[in-house]
């Protein structure tokens, strides 16, 4: 995998909206978070404009993202809200200069999407709270972003959870994933991504126990569960029962579908207490009592 250049004091970084729409006041904490590591954000064009629920028009957030894939002065993308809109988009994006020269993409949720399709071209991305989610962010999830973006080394130390399937034995390979509704949404596309051999990690937010169950079974179907090393389940928010009981809670689900090591309770998805995560980076999870997760 490719590693994107790390970030310095004075670099350039975009701030676009490529999903729902989003305020000026939303990100000014992130704003100044950027500022105070020692980058210029550079906002574009129509990252505030208003089109329904979307940030503007299809064209007009395609052209935002395009102008700062393309730039070469800006070293980093951060997305400043997810929801959704990016699927709309991604068909029209020219990734040739890109390709050439990768820079950090950097956000979650709906972006889980960039994840995956530019995982294919074999470049490493950054999986982690979006401006919009600053204010309410713990101090470790924005921290992990400025080490991560900066080059500094990354490990986190997590408890076993009592319902996980792990009996202590390293497990290693490289890092894929995000949110689950996503994951689900692009299989069969060129954004689908193989996870042979890799570890899994997913997060979501409110869905139905059923609906839960039925993208796990769909992704399960289209064979992507098979030879993954292990399974991250993040946060799990607001995953609830429809007018008749499903009969298994999220993480009974979750184990009936996956046959290889599953942690939960990572600290990453909707909640103030998101990590940031290296997609495309290879890790190593070993540890009893307590897992730890080193990014190599």
């Amino acid at each position: 995998m490719i590693t994107p250049p790390y970030l310095t004091s004075g670099d350039k970084v975009g701030i676009i909206s490529t999903a729902k729409r989003t305020e000026p006041h939303e990100i000014e904490q992130g704003i100044a978070t950027l500022k105070s590591w020692g980058l210029e954000p550079v906002i574009g064009e129509n990252a505030f404009n208003e089109y329904g629920f979307l940030a503007g028009t299809d064209a007009e957030r395609l052209s935002d993202l395009q102008q700062m894939l393309d730039d070469e002065s800006i070293r980093a993308i951060f997305f400043t809200k997810g929801g959704y809109g990016t699927l709309r988009i991604i068909d029209g994006i020219d990734w040739t200069k890109f390709r050439e020269k990768p820079k950090w993409l950097v956000g979650y949720s709906d972006i889980t999407l960039l994840h995956c399709h530019v995982h294919n071209f074999g470049v490493e991305t950054l999986h982690a709270v979006m401006l919009q989610g600053y204010p309410k962010a713990s101090f470790d999830s924005v921290e992990t972003i400025r080490k991560a973006l900066f080059g500094e080394s990354l490990s986190y130390e997590i408890p076993v959870h009592p319902k996980s399937r792990w009996n202590g034995e390293a497990v290693g390979g490289k890092l894929i994933g995000g949110n689950l509704s996503m994951l689900y949404a692009i299989v069969g596309s060129v954004s689908d991504i193989d996870m042979q051999n890799k570890i899994l990690f997913i997060e979501d937010i409110d869905e139905y126990l059923y609906h839960y169950d039925r993208m796990l079974v769909s992704l399960k179907r289209a064979g992507k569960l098979k030879g993954l090393k292990a399974v991250i389940v993040g946060q799990m928010v607001d995953i609830k029962e429809s007018t008749l009981p499903w009969g298994k809670n999220d993480r009974e689900i979750t184990l009936e579908h996956f046959d290889c090591p599953v942690i939960f309770d990572f600290p990453a998805g909707h909640v103030a207490d998101n990590r940031a995560l290296v997609m495309g980076r290879e890790i190593r999870m070993s540890g009893s009592a307590t897992i730890k997760i080193d990014f190599l």
